[in-house]
């Protein structure tokens, strides 16, 4: 028989490593909602595990606890709010200040559970004089999309740079449009992570001076880039859009990132060029890409993309020599038949009309990015969501990256109330 620890021991380690997979997943280009789904389920029952042993589990996670422990430290949040076991939230607290790394771990728990056993810690979290816990308070309110009244007007004040931009970021998720002119203050401020998050808010609130900032962000690579590209293109005009990717397009370097905006601008005139990219390897999987967000050709079920794969290798090798230590973005998207896509192009382009934006196959309407959201890949459902908001200005922005089953009663909710 296999020892109990043992057995909670590989709960634990399969819980935290799917848990990791969750957070890459809902940012993946290859992950739909059903996928999510499957993948909630295997870290639901890996902690359906941990709960059946109780106590014992969390004094195997808290032994397993270090400075770069993410979903250790999931596991644990996840497990003591569960039991309400303020000790372990407390010594969970003190690792926290001295291994900022777990926050994320720490913050994806407070995603996880349900906001009825959250929700009294929450209030407890933005009375504290601590900045880190206004921060995990504030994200568990913009997660969950419940508004904490008031002391968001206050916190958008606050003295620590994290705690406005984790401010200004709720607020953008929850549409409070009655702080614009609080966040707009810190649209210039000296902290990146502020400032994006403030361009972000205000812009998806209707606030065009913002565009111009955001196209900063999504004109440099990093964390924000495609956020800010998102957020710009759905937002921004057809005709300054074209006249801004057209600029990038013609770089090698940019080349890239204005594919990936050229999908997002979702217009057919663009289709053509995009099929002859899919001959140049560097280009070939992002611009199939694209042409799937137009037009909603899935290349795998069309028989759309190569048999025979390239001899290409974009991310890092074996050798220690090598300074490519940056992985493959592109690595789980498929390899495009750029012939095979140019037939089907000549026998469907029928049905699109230059000058009108699409999203998978269909002109951009509440519908469209509604129907998106319910049958896209996770790149496209986040576009999707940005999409949505310029239909629904007074409703908070729909959570791409929550538990599947929250995102799908949420779709649920709003059929059922657009009927």
């Amino acid at each position: 028989m296999v020892p109990i620890s043992s057995m909670i021991e590989q709960h634990a380690e399969e819980a935290c490593f799917l848990i990791l997979l969750h957070d890459h997943a809902v940012r993946a280009p290859h992950y739909d909602l059903d996928d999510l789904g499957k993948l909630d389920e295997r870290i639901d029952a890996h902690l359906d595990g941990l709960r059946i042993a109780g106590s014992t589990s969390l004094e195997i996670l808290l032994t397993q606890l270090g400075p770069h422990s993410v979903g250790e430290m999931f596991a644990c949040v996840l497990l003591a709010f569960e039991t309400a076991n303020a000790k372990v939230l407390s010594r969970l607290s003190e690792h926290l200040r001295s291994a900022t790394e777990t926050e994320r771990g720490y913050l994806m728990a407070l995603g996880w559970l349900d906001w009825e056993r959250i929700s009294p810690w929450i209030e407890r979290m933005l009375a504290s004089p601590e900045p880190l816990f206004h921060r995990l308070g504030l994200a568990a309110c913009g997660m969950h999309r419940q508004n904490p009244g008031p002391i968001l007007l206050t916190e958008l004040s606050h003295a620590d740079p994290s705690v406005l931009a984790r401010a200004a970021r709720t607020a953008g998720e929850l549409r409070r449009r009655d702080l614009l002119p609080a966040i707009r203050a810190h649209r210039q401020h000296e902290d990146a992570a502020t400032r994006f998050w403030a361009n972000w808010a205000t812009t998806q609130m209707g606030d065009q001076q913002a565009l111009e900032a955001l196209r900063s962000f999504a004109e440099q690579p990093g964390e924000f880039q495609y956020r800010a590209l998102c957020v710009l293109l759905a937002w921004q005009e057809r005709e300054p859009s074209i006249a801004w990717i057209r600029q990038w397009v013609q770089d090698p370097r940019d080349r890239r990132i204005g594919l990936q905006a050229l999908g997002l601008l979702g217009d057919p005139v663009c289709v053509p060029w995009l099929i002859q990219q899919m001959s140049d390897l560097p280009y070939a999987r992002v611009a199939g890409e694209a042409f799937s967000m137009i037009t909603g050709a899935d290349l795998a079920l069309l028989d759309l993309e190569l048999q025979a794969l390239p001899n290409f290798d974009a991310g890092p090798n074996d050798n220690p020599e090598d300074p490519n230590v940056a992985m493959d973005p592109d690595e789980n998207l498929p390899w495009p038949d750029s012939q095979a896509i140019e037939r089907w192009w000549q026998a469907n382009s029928g049905h699109f009309q230059e000058g009108t934006r699409y999203m998978l196959g269909l002109a951009h309407s509440e519908h469209s990015f509604q129907q998106a959201l319910v049958r896209g890949q996770q790149r496209q459902r986040i576009a999707a969501a940005c999409g949505l908001a310029r239909f629904r200005p007074d409703v908070a922005l729909f959570p791409t990256n929550a538990p599947a089953w929250r995102q799908k009663r949420l779709l649920g909710m709003t059929a059922v109330s657009g009927r």
